[in-house]
């Protein structure tokens, strides 16, 4: 009888290969959002030559672009230098893909390797642990709502920041207070940290409610696309688009009768301080369970 094991996996063996294969090349960056190089997850799907990877990665941005996605929130072009010998280095182009973009990827990748069969199931996976339902949402409490829109509102301001790079601004405290002039009637981040009465190095948006947070997610995300779409170029110019877009999203907050966001209500407790509690808790927790 032929042994078919060695064309098999176990389930215990695909989850330890799928865990260091793919968790192994995962990047966090300054703000804590994931990110995969192109060049390795290349290497870990078993692609020899990048013009052949090059070629699924096209398909996949094609993908993403039908999705409606924005493709730059994506894959993001990088320059990497590479050593070839002891001296000589070279310019190479690489791209930081998000864990949707490696996604869709694997989708398009040789379905015959078997390590791009695990890639689907991983990706797929994690992905899915990564989004929420409304109804999920709804069984959140106020404080679990407000570390899910402060996690949206973090990994939007990246992403606008990296726009407003590419048009040209530099001063990014300035660009990021149009926005907050805009949207709160004049005042700037600053401003908003003593009205909150804030201690020192405190975030003003770890100091927001839910309401608070997603005011400013759509101003961060409106501000974001029109910068794509007129292909806006220069520092003032992206300054008074953010000024622009958090205007219209204060109008439209008073035309539907809200509140205002800086009458909102600053909670009690930050979001770091609840951080701290939480892993205070679960510090105790182990302790009992270890002394039993």
């Amino acid at each position: 009888m032929v042994n078919k094991r060695k064309n098999q996996i176990t389930k215990k063996e695909f989850n330890n290969h799928t865990d260091n294969t793919f968790a192994s090349i995962r990047h966090l960056d300054e703000y804590g959002n994931e990110y995969w190089y192109a060049r390795e997850l290349q290497k870990v799907l078993e692609y020899k030559e990048w013009r052949n990877f090059k070629v699924v990665m096209n398909k996949a941005i094609i993908s993403c672009e039908n999705s409606n996605f924005n493709v730059l929130d994506h894959f993001v072009e990088v320059n990497k230098m590479i050593e070839l010998g002891k001296t000589a280095k070279r310019k190479i182009l690489d791209y930081k893909l998000s864990r949707y973009a490696c996604y869709l990827i694997v989708q398009n990748a040789d379905p015959s390797k078997e390590v791009v069969a695990l890639g689907q199931t991983y990706f797929a996976i994690q992905t899915r642990k990564q989004e929420i339902t409304e109804q999920e949402y709804d069984s959140l409490s106020d404080d679990e709502k407000r570390f899910y829109q402060r996690k949206l509102t973090k990994q939007g301001n990246y992403t606008l920041q990296k726009v407003a790079l590419s048009a040209g601004v530099k001063n990014m405290a300035e660009f990021h207070n149009a926005g907050y002039r805009g949207l709160y009637n004049g005042e700037t981040a600053d401003d908003i940290f003593k009205r909150k009465k804030l201690r020192y190095r405190e975030d003003i948006l770890d100091n927001m409610n839910e309401d608070e947070l997603i005011a400013n997610l759509f101003r961060i995300n409106q501000t974001k696309q029109r910068l794509i779409r007129d292909k806006v170029q220069g520092e003032n110019n992206a300054r008074a688009i953010h000024y622009e877009v958090g205007k219209k999203v204060r109008k439209a907050i008073a035309d539907i009768g809200g509140m205002m966001p800086e009458d909102m209500p600053t909670p009690e407790k930050s979001l770091k301080e609840l951080e701290k509690e939480k892993k205070k808790l679960e510090t105790k927790v182990q302790e009992k369970l270890e002394g039993v």
